[in-house]
C-alpha cells in the first residue's frame, strides 16, 4: 500500500472550526488507487471511515474520532466544453469559482467566500443567494461503498437526478454508502470582468453579515420551513417577519436575535453578535461548549416560537 497512514492527528488542524479531538488514524489521499487503499486498510483493521475535504461545517467531538480519517485532496480542474468544468471533490470552492471566471464561464459566483472543497460543498448541497449546488451538478464519479467491512465496493457514475438532493442534503450526507470522487459541472458562458464584479459582491457581503475574523464551521442550523398555522401566531406578536420570509421559511438568525441570544458565550464559543446563526471560537472552545449553545438555541427557540430547529453542520465522532 502506497498511502501513508498516520497515527493520533489533532482533527482541530484540518477543520474551519479549529476545535476537535484526535484521529486515531489519518491518511491523506489524491486519486481512486489511494482511496481503495486507504478503504482495504480500514477493513482490515474493522475501523470506521469518516471522509474529510475542506473542513468546514462539521463539529468534531472533544475525543476525537476512533477510526480512520481520510482527506480527499484530488484538485483536479480541467475545462472539458465551452460550459462544462471537470473537478476532483479536492479541490477548493474558491479555486474552482477562480478557474470558471477565468475561462468566461458563469454560475458559480455564488460560492465565493465558501470555504471548503466540492466534495463537501456537492455533499451537502451548499447554498447561497437562491442557488446551490445541486443546480450545477451534472454528474459524479462515486465509489458506492456496499458492505466495506467486506471489501465490497464499486466505482459508479451518478447523474444529478440520482443524488437525491434537497435543502443542505443529499444521498450522499443522508445514507453514508458513497465516496464523491470527481465532478462534472455544468454552467453557462459569460463574461470574465461581470462575474467578476459579481463575485466581488458577494466576498463584500460576507464580510459585512458573516464573523469571518473567528473560526467557525459556517451556518450551524438549517432555515426552517414553517406550518401556516404556527407562522400566523409569530406573525401576530412580529408583524415585521412577514417581510423576510419566503415561501414559510424563516432566517434562523431572526428567531436567535429576538431572543437576545447574540453575544451568548459558553466557555470558548460564542454565539455571534453579527449574525445569530454561526457559533464562533473565540480562541479555546471546547465541542462541548458549542454543544451547550446548540442546545440552548434549540431549546429556547422551541419553547418561545413552537419551531424546532435542524443542525445544518455535521457532528463527527458523536
Amino acid at each position: 500500500m502506497s498511502i501513508e497512514i498516520q497515527k493520533n492527528i489533532p482533527l482541530s488542524k484540518h477543520t474551519t472550526f479549529k476545535i476537535g479531538g484526535q484521529a486515531k488514524f489519518f491518511c491523506v489521499i489524491g486519486n481512486i488507487n489511494e482511496i481503495q487503499g486507504a478503504l482495504e486498510y480500514a477493513k482490515e483493521n474493522k475501523l470506521a471511515v469518516f471522509v474529510l475535504g475542506g473542513g468546514s461545517n462539521i463539529l468534531v467531538l472533544d475525543k476525537g474520532f476512533d477510526g480512520l480519517v481520510i482527506k480527499i485532496q484530488d484538485t483536479r480542474c480541467e475545462i472539458q466544453t465551452s460550459d462544462k468544468i471537470f473537478v476532483g471533490t479536492g479541490l477548493s470552492l474558491a479555486k474552482v469559482v477562480s478557474e470558471s471566471v477565468k475561462n468566461n464561464l458563469t454560475g458559480l459566483e455564488w460560492v465565493a467566500g465558501i470555504p471548503g472543497t466540492v466534495g463537501g460543498a456537492i455533499c451537502n448541497n451548499t447554498g447561497a443567494h437562491g442557488k446551490s449546488m445541486e443546480d450545477i451538478v451534472e454528474e459524479m464519479e462515486v465509489i458506492e461503498l456496499f458492505n466495506y467491512d467486506k471489501g465490497i465496493w464499486v466505482v459508479k457514475k451518478l447523474i444529478n437526478q440520482e443524488c437525491n438532493f434537497s435543502y443542505r442534503s443529499s444521498v450522499f450526507k443522508k445514507e453514508k454508502k458513497y465516496i464523491v470522487l470527481s465532478a462534472i459541472l455544468k454552467l453557462k458562458k459569460g463574461d470574465e470582468a461581470e462575474s467578476r464584479k459579481i463575485v466581488a459582491e458577494y466576498l463584500k457581503i460576507r464580510r459585512e453579515k458573516q464573523p469571518l475574523e473567528y473560526p467557525s464551521a459556517g451556518s450551524v442550523f438549517k432555515n426552517p420551513k414553517i406550518e401556516d398555522l404556527v407562522l400566523k401566531k409569530i406573525f401576530i406578536e412580529y408583524p415585521e417577519l412577514e417581510k423576510i420570509v419566503k415561501d414559510n421559511i424563516v432566517p434562523v438568525g431572526w428567531f436567535i436575535e429576538m431572543l437576545g441570544l447574540k453575544g451568548k458565550k459558553i466557555g470558548g464559543a460564542m454565539i455571534s453578535e453579527k449574525h445569530g446563526n454561526f457559533i464562533v471560537n473565540t480562541g479555546d472552545a471546547k465541542a462541548e461548549d458549542v454543544i451547550i449553545l446548540i442546545s440552548l438555541i434549540k431549546q429556547k427557540v422551541r419553547d418561545r416560537f413552537g419551531v424546532q430547529l435542524h443542525e445544518e453542520i455535521e457532528y463527527v465522532g458523536f
